[in-house]
């Protein structure tokens, strides 16, 4: 590790130990370590052969589903079983650990997620912001209800409630808003964080690429952990390169 960069790593820990609220966004990058694909490139490995051939930002939109639900139901079923099958990393336990040291000292700790795979909740964090719905969630596409989910595969494809109706993740595809309870949420604990991490987010979709302005507002201090630069690494006041599940445990603890 370099000099440089285990600076950062104590300023970071000083600003957690001394701070106010802490809220945490994730994104992809973070799951992409317990061989979970990300749709902006890597994990090209680990997608199976039946899938090779699909983009799958053409399979995430309603319109996809409303021309071929089995297709699409048939690959988020797989995802589901990948996402059921992954392993919580040491950038998952981390923040987990570190949602117990925050909250221990009486104060406020937020994880807003954009991933819909449920690990963070699995590695031990609770009241987890999922800002794009949860892949482990489905329901019916009129009525809302939630369907009972098997432990392997569905029966058939696509899968239907009792009553026949058709179900889906209860994901966010592209063109969908986020759900208006998490957007909510978000924008509260913004407004009274007082630091701000970002951790393997490309910071490029909105409205979670803004969080960072929000942040800044408050005056909180802004932490971003990715391996590569992205749209917010000149404004953050500590970056950290380097993969989650190894640079989290060196400032955070757990994992």
């Amino acid at each position: 590790m370099g000099v440089d960069q285990q600076q950062s790593i104590e300023k970071a820990r000083l600003a957690l130990e001394n701070g106010g609220n802490v809220v945490v966004l994730t994104g992809s990058g973070v799951s992409a370590e317990s061989n979970i694909p990300t749709f902006r490139g890597g994990g090209a490995e680990t997608m199976a052969a039946l899938w090779a051939d699909f983009d799958p930002r053409t399979l995430a939109t309603p319109e996809a589903f409303e021309a071929d639900p089995g297709l699409v139901t048939r690959w988020y079923d797989w995802r589901r079983l990948m996402c059921l099958r992954a392993e919580p990393n040491p950038g998952h336990l981390a923040l987990a650990a570190l949602q117990k040291r925050v909250e221990g000292a009486g104060r406020r700790f937020t994880l807003l997620t954009q991933n819909v795979d449920g690990l963070h909740q699995r590695a031990g964090s609770t009241g987890v912001v999922e800002l794009h719905g949860s892949i482990m969630r489905w329901r019916g596409v009129r009525s809302g209800a939630p369907a009972v989910l098997p432990e392997g595969p569905f029966d058939s494809y696509p899968p239907t409630l009792d009553n026949g109706e058709l179900i889906r993740p209860s994901v966010v595809w592209f063109g969908e808003a986020l759900p208006g309870d998490a957007v909510r949420a978000a924008g509260e604990v913004l407004r009274s964080c007082g630091v701000f991490l970002s951790i393997g987010t490309s910071s490029v979709v909105y409205p979670a690429a803004g969080f960072i302005d929000d942040a800044r507002r408050a005056g909180a201090v802004t932490i971003e952990v990715n391996p590569e630069s992205t749209a917010i690494s000149g404004v953050v006041d500590i970056c950290l390169r380097g993969a989650a599940g190894g640079v989290l445990p060196a400032f955070v603890g757990g994992g």
